[in-house]
């Protein structure tokens, strides 16, 4: 038989492998990766600092371990350069694979803004567990961190880094933080509790370059004022990996489409995680992937399987001032009714017919967890 082969290693493939190893122990599986193939929490990415934790007190497994744990032959250092959808095969460098059913999970990549300067090279990102690293290595005995991005990625590097002994500046052009998830006096709860561990906000302006300066940098906002610092963490947003499969001719969009079991517009393809866009919708939080992970390892073993989302609030590592976050899709008919005291807000979003579509919790109501359970259990399925 044909092997079920995964492209890639991040929580999404290995998440699939096991929950498929659960319903079938005999197909044989195999795993490509082009890193070395370590299983690490793509989220914990940002907690680190807070946690004293070098890129390998993150790693929750060697490869040697995964292979043991899901029984499966895991390839590292290889990169998938075509699929050939009509001989079922993958082109490898030097080398071809045959597949019986293909899962892409390829992830996103960050968002790299286009900027002038001669100090782009110490622009980094955090995206995976070789850039944490790096980023690690780079930031030893620096003082001073500039955030590009105040979004949910950019706050969560905020509260650890300044967690982590360093001066943090965070830029972000829309005017406060969280803007796309968060309504304004929320917003303003999270941006005060990370002003108090000693952030500084620059809010309203764009990034236009970077500049060496000596051995830091200087960031040119786009009103010309210039900030000194030591490095730039760039943190503003990811995009699914969609080119592999738009170049083997499958649909695309926002994401790589798939149904709602998880299968492309080729029968013997599928997706899940970060790079797929399930029945329209892309979501880039950990729950939905676990409950992709699971359908699809139900499929694959024989047993056709819809995905279904339930409510699945994202909640957000700021311990400055704790998020949890049920969205609303931008353009929603309705309005936040908010309750706030300092930076303990309860905001909540009806529809014109007074239906509970989203809701935010910050500060104490974000800690409690039966608030929490309460309002999901009024929240229609994202995907029901």
């Amino acid at each position: 038989m044909k092997p079920i082969v995964i492209i890639g290693t991040g929580l999404a493939g290995y998440t699939l492998a096991k929950e498929f190893r659960k319903l079938d122990a005999e197909r044989p599986l195999v795993l490509l990766t082009c890193d070395d193939g370590r299983n690490y929490s793509k989220p914990m990415l940002s907690t680190g600092y807070a946690k004293g934790k070098d890129a390998d007190g993150l790693a929750m497994g060697s490869v040697e371990q995964m292979r043991e744990q899901v029984k499966a032959d895991i390839r590292t250092g290889v990169r998938v350069n075509a699929i050939d959808r009509t001989a079922k095969t993958l082109m490898l460098d030097g080398d071809t694979l045959e597949y019986g059913e293909l899962v892409l999970a390829l992830g996103a990549d960050v968002f790299r803004p286009d900027l002038g300067g001669d100090g782009v090279a110490r622009v980094l990102s955090v995206n995976d567990l070789d850039d944490y690293a790096k980023f690690r290595a780079a930031a030893m005995g620096k003082k001073k961190i500039i955030i590009i991005g105040g979004g949910l990625i950019g706050c969560e590097f905020a509260n650890d880094l300044s967690t982590g002994g360093y001066q943090v500046d965070v830029v972000e052009p829309v005017g406060r933080v969280l803007p796309s998830l968060l309504p304004e006096r929320a917003s303003e709860a999270v941006a005060n509790g990370l002003s108090a561990l000693g952030v500084t906000f620059h809010f309203g302006h764009s990034v236009k370059g970077v500049w060496e300066k000596g051995d830091g940098v200087e960031v040119e906002l786009s009103n010309g004022e210039r900030i000194a610092g030591d490095l730039v963490l760039s943190a503003i947003g990811l995009r699914p990996r969609t080119s592999l499969a738009a170049d083997a001719g499958l649909e695309v969009g926002r994401g790589i489409k798939v149904n709602r079991f998880l299968t492309t517009s080729d029968a013997n393809v599928h997706a899940l995680g970060d790079c797929a866009e399930v029945d329209g919708k892309v979501l880039l939080y950990v729950l939905p992937l676990m409950a992709a992970a699971r359908a699809l390892a139900k499929t694959l073993a024989g047993d056709a399987t819809a995905v279904q989302y339930p409510a699945m609030p994202v909640q957000i590592k700021t311990p400055a001032c704790p998020v949890v976050v049920s969205p609303v899709a931008p353009g929603t008919p309705g309005a936040w009714e908010v309750e706030a005291e300092g930076n303990d807000v309860k905001a909540l979003f009806r529809s014109p017919a007074g239906e509970l579509l989203g809701f935010a919790l910050t500060g104490a109501p974000a800690g409690s967890g039966a608030v929490k359970m309460e309002l999901t259990k009024q929240l229609p399925p994202i995907l029901g």
